[in-house]
């Protein structure tokens, strides 16, 4: 076990009322306007612009550092004032709910973006670049191992929390090392492949709140350049072919039950096509909900366990949404059985816990 993990372990969980969080994010703003004020700060900003749902209220304030060290000098700024950012990528994998979320500082990771070869020819990537991005420059370098990525929608922070994967391959067959910001201790860490704990649409980082992903080394086997594009071209179209990227969606709404498919399984109970206001289990593929136009937050969520009480009651099988739901304490109970709550973002005291989406 690495000693950060260890560290999460022994954290003892605390409370505070809104009225504390609230006083804190206000000092935090200014703290971050008066020190850092030519960073990009957007206050109340509606995060139906930041995600690919389309869908979501506004938040107290939205951060876009230039930088890591700018990144870094942020957090530390808001951890004196007892608030953890939520690291936002893409917003390819989470709903945010329609009232807005008014005590939560968002942090931007869509400037860090530098991407190069180390001398030992890794591929060294920050948390912002995106996955499409890098399996792209990985081609042009001929090196082999990210065609699978080449179509997902993420960054490589939110892809490195959630394993990313698609077609056999996930992020941790070709991730070296990870560095992350440790925001209780203002440090960084260093990760191996090993102490990142990877698994299926998971890691460490995802089960422990806290940290911030930086930057990823990615270890990558040579090969043709010209057979590597073949195969990002092939598995782009059956993409295509297969999920509704026409329409705003925020990727697979549930994961992998052992020995099952989820879309196989909602199809199977006739819920392909099944809409709850401007949401709908997609008429393409029964895994993905989508946006028909208009959908709140509360037909997503209403229309997700709806589909998770019938697939239970029908076929016996749990379906857990791969998709990230705030507010945290949105609990996933229905007609089947309760599953853990839905605590995504916050593990443990608003102002120690963290995650990159």
């Amino acid at each position: 076990m690495s000693d950060i993990e260890q560290k999460e372990i022994n954290r003892a969980p605390q409370g505070e009322d809104s009225a504390r969080c609230r006083e804190n994010l206000e000092k935090a703003i200014a703290a971050v306007k008066e020190a850092l004020p030519g960073m990009t700060l957007l206050e109340h900003e509606p995060m139906s612009a930041h995600c690919s749902f389309k869908i979501g209220g506004p938040v107290r304030a939205l951060a876009v550092p230039e930088d890591v060290m700018s990144l870094a000098r942020l957090c530390s700024l808001l951890k004196d004032n007892h608030i953890a950012p939520m690291m936002l990528g893409n917003g390819t994998n989470i709903l945010f709910p329609d009232e807005g979320l008014d005590l939560l500082f968002i942090v931007s990771t869509e400037k860090l973006q530098k991407m190069f070869l180390l001398p030992d020819g890794a591929l060294y990537a920050e948390a912002g670049v995106p996955l499409a991005r890098l399996a792209s420059f990985a081609q042009q370098n001929c090196l082999a191992g990210l065609e699978f990525a080449s179509g997902i929608p993420g960054t490589v922070g939110g892809g490195t929390i959630m394993n990313a994967g698609a077609y056999g391959g996930e992020l941790k067959d070709v991730i070296e090392s990870v560095v992350c910001l440790y925001v209780p201790e203002q440090r960084l860490y260093e990760l191996s492949n090993e102490q990142c704990a990877f698994a299926y649409r998971s890691s460490l980082f995802k089960r422990m709140g806290g940290c911030l992903i930086l930057s990823v080394v990615f270890r990558l086997p040579a090969g043709d350049g010209d057979a590597i594009a073949a195969k990002m071209r092939e598995l782009n179209e059956r993409r295509r072919d297969k999920q509704p990227l026409d329409l705003p969606s925020a990727g697979s709404a549930f994961k992998r039950p052992e020995g099952y498919y989820a879309a196989a399984l909602i199809d199977e109970v006739g819920l392909k096509g099944y809409t709850v206001g401007g949401a709908q289990v997609s008429e393409k593929h029964a895994g993905f909900v989508v946006n028909r136009g208009g959908a709140t937050s509360h037909d997503v969520y209403d229309l997700l366990m709806h589909v998770r009480g019938a697939v239970y009651k029908e076929k016996g099988v749990q379906l857990e949404p791969e998709i990230i739901i705030l507010p945290p304490d949105y609990k996933l109970e229905d007609f089947g059985p309760a599953v853990k709550g839905n605590v995504v973002t916050f593990t443990g005291a608003p102002e120690e816990a963290s995650e990159e989406t």
